[in-house]
């Protein structure tokens, strides 16, 4: 439940009204003249962004004018309820459903606070739930993205692989799935030895969390997240200015757990999987080492030629997993390269996936819920540059080119045959704070990936 909404307050609540430049003149002739009087005299220019608090007759805060680019419906109020006065606010104006939905949607992201270790300098205002609203969708929705920036955001001394673990757990005992976690050794003994290895260096045991909810007849979605809770590049080492936001190297974990939590809430017709390899990756006499060969769980030997790119190694055996029960559609995430952060910049996860139409799907999803995605190429001819001279792969290219291209080649080994698969190399951070993104933790593509999710598996009408 979102505590950034109430039910209708009637006359009591503060009318807010999102106006274009271009309709400004139009929606001041259909307020009241003392309101019109103020806005005139302010000189306001419903600039995106900037809000006009018009006083009442008593002197009291009578209404708020609050201006927006055309169409920019998902983050045109999302900077207020930090910035108003707290109180309940009711939107006016606002005839279309979409826009109402998208309208709450980002007044809900623009509520959050983290607020683990210090309580936020002040409350956030209310807004009464809009009339044709989908409030289903915005509480599954806003309530996965808030998950998984709590969950990025805390520090690694607080969500090392058994407390993410646990977030599952409670996800799990909430909607009522099965969680199933294998811990340490028994990795081995389940025959899941890359996970292990990368993880065995850490004092916090690594472990592969496996959630499975919803009707087994059902079609199946899996769903894979990187869960290095932190990176320190292992024996080799990152220098100290690249551990800096290493806690953030669980984003794919995080933001698929909140994805997992917004299906369920939302309670889609499907059967959902998530698997999350959830490992430290540390420094010590026990870590793995460069050079060393691992057999795989598909059988696939890998040798390590980096250490530090240790997230192509959990994930593969994950994804052998995840493909053995041939699911519909397999989607993983993942903070896996500086290389695509080079390319695309932090804003744009990059997309990588063997099916021409569900890329093409997901890129709309994304153009429409404000929440892009760029699709790069699983070029072929790259993946000579994983040869190994002593084992089936490398886990990392010699060339210091095309770095996100040829790990997503990488993962595409782990893939079975026919089977739709969707890679996301995610950046999971939010570098600065802007309107319903504050800086930190972010959910990057989660919302096109609902949107994906509920067009493929609960098409309207059904």
């Amino acid at each position: 439940m979102l505590t950034s909404f109430v039910a209708d307050q009637g006359s009591g609540a503060v009318a807010l009204w999102p106006v274009t430049g271009e309709d400004l003149a139009v929606r001041l002739a259909g307020i009241e003249p003392a309101a019109r009087a103020w806005a005139e005299a302010t000189r306001f220019a419903a600039e995106p962004g900037k809000a006009l608090l018009v006083p009442n007759a008593a002197g009291g805060l009578g209404s708020v004018l609050v201006g927006m680019a055309r169409d920019d419906w998902l983050w045109a109020i999302a900077g207020l309820p930090g910035e108003l006065p707290e109180g309940v606010y009711r939107l006016e104006g606002v005839g279309d459903a979409h826009a109402a939905t998208l309208l709450a949607l980002g007044w809900a992201l623009g509520s959050y606070a983290f607020t683990r270790y210090k309580p936020a300098p002040r409350g956030f205002a209310k807004l009464v739930w809009p009339e044709g609203c989908d409030r289903r969708r915005v509480e599954a929705v806003a309530g996965g993205i808030r998950l998984a920036r709590d969950l990025i955001n805390t520090p690694a001394g607080d969500m090392g692989p058994a407390e993410l673990a646990q977030a599952a757990e409670h996800l799990a005992v909430r909607h009522a799935a099965r969680c199933r976690i294998i811990v340490g050794d028994d990795l081995l003994r389940e025959n899941y030895p890359t996970i292990h290895a990368v993880g065995r260096g850490s004092a916090r045991p690594p472990r592969l969390v496996d959630l499975v909810w919803g009707d087994e007849r059902a079609a199946k979605l899996t769903l894979v997240g990187k869960g290095v809770c932190f990176d320190s590049g292992g024996l080799d080492l990152k220098p100290a200015s690249a551990m800096q936001l290493m806690k953030k190297d669980m984003g794919g974990a995080a933001t698929l757990l909140g994805l997992a939590q917004a299906v369920m809430e939302a309670n889609l017709p499907l059967r959902l999987r998530l698997l999350i390899p959830a490992v430290e990756n540390s420094v010590s006499g026990d870590a793995f080492r460069p050079m060393d060969v691992i057999r795989t769980r598909q059988g696939i030997t890998v040798e390590v030629g980096n250490t530090d790119a240790e997230g192509r190694l959990i994930l593969c055996d994950a994804l052998a997993e995840a493909c053995a029960e041939k699911p519909d559609l397999v989607i993983d995430m993942a903070t896996l390269t500086g290389a695509a952060r080079v390319a695309l910049g932090p804003d744009l996860p990059a997309l990588f996936s063997n099916d021409d139409g569900l890329a093409a799907d997901l890129l709309r999803a994304g153009e429409a819920e404000g929440d892009p995605l760029w699709r790069l190429p699983l070029w072929q001819p790259y993946r000579d540059w994983l040869k190994s001279r002593v084992a089936d792969i490398n886990n990392i290219s010699d060339s210091t080119f095309a770095g996100a291209i040829t790990a997503a080649l990488y993962l595409r080994e782990f893939v079975a045959p026919g089977i739709a698969w969707a890679h996301i190399d995610t950046y999971a951070w939010n570098q600065k704070s802007r309107p319903g993104r504050p800086e930190g933790g972010e959910a990057l593509a989660l919302r096109a990936l609902y949107a994906l999710i509920e067009r493929r598996f609960a098409p309207a009408g059904t």
